[in-house]
């Protein structure tokens, strides 16, 4: 038995082999190691994803309690920013004394972001009570002000005379662009 095979079967053939080890070569030289590429990536882009929701999450609570914290100490936070006014302190707090004086403000060294002033006060009051409603007043004036030790209390007749030190604290971004007031109020004094 003879087989004739045509030209063009073996034609045919040769290019069917020949597609074969083409398309053979390509699925395990390039389609096969890319394939595991891209799992590799959309492996480690998954996880990227979950840290990358859970930081947002994290970012969200944060920002969340800032929120929070800065609705809940508004007073606070902008007690900072307002510029101490010696006249304004004077009419606000003479309430609370017979008689208050305030000596120069002095510029103390800078603490961390604020800028101090000290402020030494006299006064004569006529009962420490009216003093401890002068502590309370502080903590809701307009201004961050620490009271130092010592306070002296002396008697002078039927009044008790105090001298004690007040520092004043004013946020530094804001100090630059109020320094003509400071420097206003320290002439008052």
């Amino acid at each position: 038995m003879k087989f004739s095979i045509s030209r063009q079967n073996i034609y045919l053939l040769i290019l069917s082999i020949f597609l074969l080890v083409f398309v053979l070569l390509f699925s395990f030289l390039v389609l096969i190691p890319e394939g595991k590429e891209y799992r590799e990536q959309r492996i480690a882009l998954k996880k990227e994803t979950r840290e990358l929701r859970r930081y947002q999450e994290y970012h969200d609570d944060i920002y969340a309690r800032l929120k929070q914290l800065q609705s809940d100490n508004r007073h606070i936070i902008t007690a900072f920013r307002t510029p101490f006014n010696a006249e304004r302190f004077h009419k606000k707090h003479k309430v609370f004394f017979e008689s208050l004086s305030l000596s120069k403000i002095i510029n103390s060294p800078d603490e961390g972001n604020f800028y101090v002033y000290e402020v030494n006060t006299t006064s004569k009051i006529d009962s420490p009570k009216s003093f401890y409603n002068f502590l309370d007043a502080l903590n809701k004036s307009d201004w961050i002000i620490g009271v130092n030790f010592p306070i002296h209390f002396k008697r002078d007749a039927e009044l008790i005379r105090s001298s004690f030190t007040m520092k004043v604290y004013e946020a530094k971004e804001e100090k630059d662009r109020n320094t003509t007031t400071t420097k206003s109020d320290a002439e008052a004094l």
